[in-house]
């Protein structure tokens, strides 16, 4: 297990080299002088291009790209262009929001969906059933920042039941964990009913119901287990869509996270922040990629990775 753990740490390193590249280049074809935004309207073109050479926005790009890969190797993420503070400062004081939204969300969202997914699968074709494939249905469709604006709506403006937006307390993070979370409900949802009915065929459950066991029994103890590999897949991808997703759910209720510091600092053209917050986002859906293997061999140990 360590020897296929550092094999695939170091297949991750052409990813996030990979990552760098795209990023460098995409932002760069963006509209706008960065220079010119940071300053002003009313700077002059002297001070604006003085700005430029002190960016480094004056060289070719592969030099950019050179220092910025220089500067990655060492651990430096380099300056915002903004706020003139080391990038990972800003993304360190940032990223505990983050993951905070977006852990909170995949727990609810397994939780729930898990447990409609076996509801669903236990009354196959029952109006129960029915009627969970349908919210499910609405939860795949609905926008995350419109279902967002309606729950503040709802729960801020009508029953004044918990805050609008911001940070700091449970109550602040109950809305945007909701909105965050409901399109990853519906999918788990599915996925464990899918892959439960499918284990429902097997020869073994068949059994296990020939014998007499209880229904529940049977269904917790014999058959989630061999159907949890399929819905392990669909959770660990739906942690890596809650990360990017918590950009406009962190822009709809205020929240400090990563999100809204990557929405700023692409208006700005802050190039350098924008690099090491995507850098950062491809790092940790990465490492989720990688727990979910693992996973995969405390579930079924027929799973062996040499």
């Amino acid at each position: 297990m360590g020897l296929y753990l550092l094999r695939r740490l170091g297949l991750a390193v052409p990813t996030l080299l990979g990552v760098t590249v795209v990023v460098f280049a995409l932002i760069r074809l963006i509209p706008g002088d960065p220079a010119r935004l940071i300053l002003g309207l009313q700077a002059s073109e002297d001070e604006v291009a003085r700005l430029r050479v002190e960016l480094g926005l004056d060289r070719p790009l592969y030099v950019q790209y050179a220092r910025f890969f220089a500067r990655l190797v060492r651990g430096d993420l380099g300056y915002s262009a903004v706020t003139r503070e080391p990038v990972i400062g800003e993304i360190g004081s940032r990223l505990p929001a983050t993951v905070q939204l977006a852990v909170s969300s995949i727990v609810l969202a397994t939780l729930v969906g898990m447990a409609a997914g076996i509801l669903s699968a236990a009354r196959q074709y029952s109006a129960l059933d029915y009627l969970v494939m349908t919210v499910a249905l609405f939860g795949v469709s609905l926008p995350v920042f419109w279902l967002g604006l309606m729950l503040m709506l709802l729960f801020s403006v009508y029953l004044n039941w918990l805050p609008a937006g911001g940070y700091g307390t449970p109550a602040h993070l109950v809305l945007p964990t909701v909105a965050l979370a409901a399109f990853s409900v519906a999918i788990i949802a599915r996925m464990t009913r899918s892959s439960l009915l499918e284990v429902f065929n097997q020869d073994y459950i068949r059994t296990a119901r020939a014998k007499g066991l209880h229904g529940r029994v049977v269904i917790l103890r014999h058959a989630l287990k061999n159907a949890l590999i399929p819905v392990i897949t669909v959770i660990g991808l739906q942690f890596g869509a809650l990360l990017g997703g918590a950009i406009l759910t962190e822009t709809v209720f205020a929240w400090p996270g990563m999100g809204r510091l990557l929405v700023s600092a692409i208006t700005a053209r802050d190039y350098a922040v924008v690099q090491g917050v995507v850098l950062v986002f491809a790092g940790l859906f990465t490492l989720v990629n990688l727990a979910v293997d693992v996973l995969y061999a405390y579930v079924d140990p027929r799973i062996h990775y040499g």
